[in-house]
């Protein structure tokens, strides 16, 4: 695909669009041209904005790191040896990429040379499971900046890539299906997580709320969620917090061991085209990039479902959302503002920063509302809204999906623009295949489906007469 949009551009576009960096950079009031200046300066501003928001937060000590639910894990978790029959599945079941490690190594020549260096690989794999450390070598990361929007002198302005050992991810994604299997015997994770799951999508968050809000308004009730902004929450997660919820539910031991050493030490580099920083350690948040941090991190934020019985909870990952539902929306708010007291202090607890200037509340439902309506947590005054993105998708108050429709629509009519473009220089086969890889098979006509699907299950359930 990245091939495809490659030469799809040189044909479209007059000139090329690759973005240089800047000749100079600002962080505060400092202005930093050297290069070698900027890469430390740069490498130094990433590795500390975890610990830095952690450090703002109120915590009480005697309660980080205690899963809220009443028991702990009984069983433990076993890690058993590796195979060299699983490092080579592993290997080529992974995708072809061509960014290159610390090392210079790519995933490709990996792939290549895997057949000749399986067998000491795999000797390195198992000294690690059965020693519970985690080799050195594969803990530093290369991490690129790449622009987001705004004003590309800024630091703020740019988010960090990391690219890990390639074969730092190979040792991952055996442990992690080690990890996944346990997690599903001991059924460890809340049905309200739908991140990074087997059998869990964005698609079934969004039928659960469909069906919960379609509920709501079909008894004439109000529904107020609240989406909550996390700042950096990978970045700032507490390693001593984290192994110890880790312990509780039953990765003890040298599994225990082994995650503690795959945490720690860590360190990266910042490259900006040919210069290179120094390196620095990373002491908070989970590895970017990586196969496993994910899995850490649902596990991490994964007893906030038991912080409150009355809210309902759909995450994905760090994507927090709340609902509560109810006849009268006073007392709807009442408890929201109630039980955010409890949440914002497992937030603080457990090191997660909330951003209140992107957390966002709206009152669902087709019945008229005092449009003075406010929510207030602990001072912050929460911005009241009619339309929020919601996993990838536009949702408005009266869950019509008519933005997002009217959204997907418009990314399918420039798909169509650049096949246009593209007629006079490609034959119909060709032209045929983008059709269907950017439209038929896109992610943008499954959800254009998925939500018309929605939309007509919405309108039977209320009874109105058509679906158009």
């Amino acid at each position: 695909m990245k091939t495809t949009w490659r030469i799809l551009n040189s044909v479209i576009r007059s000139r090329s669009q690759h973005a240089c960096y800047p000749d100079f950079f600002t962080n505060g009031d400092k202005i930093l041209r050297d290069k070698a200046e900027v890469v430390n300066e740069l490498n130094s501003f990433f590795v500390n904005i975890g610990p830095s928001l952690a450090k703002s937060l109120e915590t009480q000590t005697n309660e980080a790191g205690k899963i809220q639910r009443g028991s702990k894990i009984l069983q433990s978790m076993f890690l058993g040896d590796v195979s060299e029959n699983e490092v080579l599945t592993i290997v080529r079941k992974s995708k072809n990429k061509t960014s290159t490690d610390c090392d210079g190594i790519d995933m490709m020549i990996v792939k290549k040379t895997i057949d000749y260096v399986v067998k000491p690989f795999t000797y390195i794999c198992n000294l690690s499971v059965q020693s519970g450390t985690f080799p050195e070598k594969m803990k530093t990361a290369k991490v690129i900046p790449i622009f987001k929007n705004g004003d590309r002198h800024k630091f703020d302005n740019y988010r960090p890539i990391s690219v890990l050992s390639q074969f730092s991810k190979v040792l991952e994604k055996w442990f992690v299906q080690k990890l996944d299997n346990f997690i599903e015997k001991e059924n460890l994770l809340s049905e309200s997580q739908y991140g990074f799951r087997s059998h869990k999508s964005t698609s079934l968050a969004l039928l659960e709320l469909n069906e919960e809000l379609s509920s709501a308004i079909e008894k004439k009730q109000y529904t107020v969620g609240l989406f909550i902004d996390l700042k950096k929450a990978f970045d700032t997660i507490d390693h001593s917090i984290l192994l110890s919820k880790l312990r509780d539910y039953g990765i003890r031991g040298i599994a225990h061991d082994w995650l503690s050493s795959y945490l720690t030490n860590r360190n990266q580099f910042v490259q900006l085209d040919d210069e290179i920083s120094d390196s620095l350690e990373i002491t908070h948040g989970v590895p970017q990039g990586s196969v496993l941090g994910p899995k850490l991190f649902i596990l991490y934020i994964n007893d906030i479902c038991d912080v409150s019985k009355v809210l309902q909870f759909i995450l994905f990952a760090d994507d927090t959302n709340i609902f509560c539902s109810g006849n009268d929306l006073e007392i709807i708010i009442q408890n929201m503002v109630c039980e955010m007291s409890k949440l914002k202090k497992w937030f603080n607890d457990n090191k997660l920063f909330l951003n209140w200037n992107k957390t966002k509340f709206m009152v669902f439902g087709n019945r008229k509302t005092n449009d003075l309506v406010t929510l207030s947590i602990d001072g912050f005054l929460i911005d009241r809204v009619n339309e929020v993105r919601f996993l990838g998708v536009l949702l408005d108050h009266k869950l019509t999906w008519k933005s997002h429709i009217k959204y997907i629509k418009q990314k399918i009519s420039k798909s169509i623009g650049i096949l246009n473009q593209v007629k006079g220089f490609l034959e119909i086969s060709t032209l045929q295949t983008l059709y269907y890889s950017f439209i038929c098979h896109g992610s943008a006509f499954s959800l254009l489906l998925l939500l018309f699907s929605l939309h007509c299950l919405q309108v039977s359930v209320l009874g109105s007469s058509s679906c158009s």
